[in-house]
């Protein structure tokens, strides 16, 4: 099977928004880049609730939710692995292992 033939069969996430068509294609990297995104969110929030003393208990909350999704970094970069050794067993452990998605 050539790479290209693989490429082809790599499971995709199509959704479809009137006439528009948005096709997912690495949904590890894509939830990895979301939940960074939603860290980064969330700190800054919280960070910004911390000016106000009357809001510093929500800011800490934020602060907890940004804290657990940071958590889940791993999570998703081993849930990424498991997957791709399920589908391509005799592949190398150390296939991407310089990225951080």
């Amino acid at each position: 099977m050539t790479a290209s033939q693989q490429s082809s069969k790599t499971p995709t996430l199509t959704l479809h928004i009137g006439h528009e068509e948005l096709i997912i294609r690495q949904r590890y990297e894509v939830l990895s880049i979301v939940n960074d995104l939603l860290i980064g969110t969330w700190f800054i929030i919280g960070s910004i609730l911390f000016f106000y003393e009357s809001l510093a208990y929500i800011g800490t909350w934020l602060f907890l939710i940004g804290s657990i999704e940071m958590m889940m970094r791993p999570l998703i970069r081993l849930a990424r692995r498991v997957h791709i050794q399920r589908l391509h067993p005799e592949a190398p452990a150390a296939v991407d292992a310089g990225h951080d998605y």
